[in-house]
């Protein structure tokens, strides 16, 4: 199926999928997931789907909604953000989708780079956010839609239009706001479906079930689009819960699932279960499973893993997998190149490499236009645009290797990020919130390697000369009082008190030395480990 082809949008895509198979279940959720917003779960067909979207479709067009426009949602993943997205996607209007679990600061800055004037949320975030005193109109889902204020260019979409707005975290301190189009989209679910062997379309009806947040690229892209443009199924869990996952897959016949490196580290560690046995999943979409815990999980639950390689500027257009990869292929491989990427592997002074070492990844498209299919770039970042850009390749900042057989393998990260259970996080945003606090006198953020979550969030810190000694006690003092103005995950995991931090020889930090200095601690038992906190953060404990 060319899809870029066939459909102008995703909710095109559902349009059409919805007149094809009109019973077939667009969305479900078996009782087992014990989701809270249905705990005896829901099944809801495309036909019943397309009447509903097209109610809201039409209350959007009477306020005014189209090309031009951004409405930010807070839906979760939820049924009602399908609908609010393919009601404004059907006009030609842009989504926002929002973390739920970010703080008011972290909020508001995203709607103010987002210039979206309202914010659809469910039920159980208005107080929250209301409170917050937020640049945009707080609206609960169901409630009647404020007019849109401003212009817009039509209502009606176009593969070109921006279909969503996702931020993503880099070396820079605030996160990025990448404008993502309905082609970004397509070309993503594309890519998906043309991956082969184990992750091959069967061919019958599909069910992709995914805990995974449809603020990312993945969920909306792979998953969401991926089963519109072929009359799939979506189950779209709220998040990973341990106790009911293989209850949830059994029970809801997923043929797919996905998840990150940190849910077959988890799942691992459970009793045996009968519906590990139970399922029907061909494959499990999983991209970072460390290699140990990739074999045991096959074995155990009969399920291949696929690994992958993408990011969110580069969707479809430039991405990696292992689908057509013999068992047991080697650890760190993300696979071979999708078709139509070209790529190369050059070192710092951009020299190609062509001897197996490893260097910084470039891609592009293949043809005349070396971006199609890519994000359209940073929203008002033209000079980051641009320098992502530079010489006509896209600069990943991921470094590579490639075999002479063609396979590719991640190697390391140039820039400072830690990518912690598929989150991205700019160690400078985490700095510049340590900084503020009167206990800190200097930090340095990096990555270690932790077991189950792949990265884990380590600050070292210079105390003040008034702050308290250098205990747990502070470590904790100091995690709580980022956490007013961070989201939990990008709390620091460890925390180690210093004298001094390595510099280069131009006064800056030395990014490897203190990465290095990191893993040491944590082996020697010289930091403070905080991440259980991080998880009493989650559930709301420690406020």
């Amino acid at each position: 199926m060319d899809m870029l082809s066939r459909f102008t949008s995703p909710f095109d895509a559902f349009a059409r999928s919805a007149a094809r198979s009109p019973d077939r279940p667009f969305l479900a959720a078996p009782a087992s997931a014990a989701l809270p917003y249905a705990p005896h779960g829901f099944s809801l067909p495309y036909g019943d789907v397309a009447a509903t979207v097209a109610t809201l479709t039409t209350a959007y067009t009477e306020a005014g909604y189209g090309r031009g426009a951004r409405v930010a949602l807070m839906l979760g993943n939820r049924p009602e953000f399908f609908l609010h997205w393919l009601a404004l996607n059907a006009l030609g209007a842009a989504i926002v989708p929002l973390n739920a679990d970010l703080r008011p600061d972290e909020l508001a800055f995203q709607l103010t780079l987002a210039g979206t004037q309202t914010l659809i949320a469910a039920t159980d975030h208005i107080a929250r956010l209301r409170a917050a005193a937020l640049p945009c109109r707080v609206i609960e889902h169901g409630a009647k839609l404020p007019a849109h204020q401003g212009e817009i260019s039509g209502q009606s979409p176009r593969q070109s239009d921006e279909c969503a707005l996702l931020f993503t975290s880099g070396s820079t301190g605030k996160p990025k706001g990448c404008l993502l189009s309905n082609r970004y989209f397509l070309q993503v679910a594309a890519w998906f479906h043309g991956q082969g062997g184990i992750a091959a379309l069967s061919g019958g009806p599909e069910i992709n079930l995914t805990p995974l947040p449809m603020f990312h690229m993945n969920a909306l892209g792979c998953s969401a689009v991926g089963m519109m443009a072929i009359g799939g199924t979506i189950v779209p869990l709220d998040r990973f819960h341990a106790g009911t996952w293989w209850d949830s897959v059994a029970d809801s016949g997923a043929t797919m699932v996905h998840c990150l490196g940190v849910i077959p580290a988890i799942l691992l560690r459970l009793p045996p279960h009968e519906a590990e046995q139970r399922h029907v999943a061909r494959f499990a979409f999983a991209p970072s499973v460390d290699v140990g815990h990739r074999a045991q999980f096959e074995s155990r639950f009969r399920l291949p893993i696929v690994d992958a390689w993408a990011m969110t500027e580069t969707g479809g257009a430039a991405a990696t997998t292992t689908a057509r990869e013999p068992a047991g292929y080697p650890a760190r491989c993300i696979g071979r190149p999708a078709e139509g990427m070209e790529y190369k592997i050059v070192d710092d002074t951009s020299v190609p490499i062509t001897d197996g070492r490893p260097g910084e990844l470039l891609v592009r498209a293949a043809g005349p236009d070396p971006r199609a299919g890519f994000f359209s770039g940073y929203l008002n970042d033209a000079a980051a645009t641009a320098a992502a850009w530079e010489g006509g390749w896209f600069h990943t900042g991921d470094y590579v290797r490639a075999e002479p057989d063609g396979l590719l393998y991640f190697f390391d990260r140039k820039k400072s990020i830690v990518r912690r259970s598929g989150e991205n996080i700019a160690v400078l945003e985490v700095e510049t919130v340590l900084h503020r606090l009167p206990e800190v006198e200097a930090t340095a953020v990096t990555p270690v390697a932790d077991e189950l979550r792949g990265e884990e969030v380590f600050a070292f810190i210079i105390r003040s000369a008034d702050a308290p000694p250098p205990d747990a006690a502070l470590a904790a003092r100091i995690m709580r009082a980022c956490a007013a103005d961070l989201a939990y995950h990008k709390l620091p995991g460890h925390v180690a008190f210093v004298a001094s931090l390595p510099l280069s020889a131009t006064r800056k930090l030395a990014r490897g030395d203190i990465k290095a200095l990191a893993a040491q601690a944590v082996r020697d038992g010289t930091a403070f480990d905080l991440r259980e906190l991080k998880v009493k953060v989650r559930q709301g404990l420690l406020f």
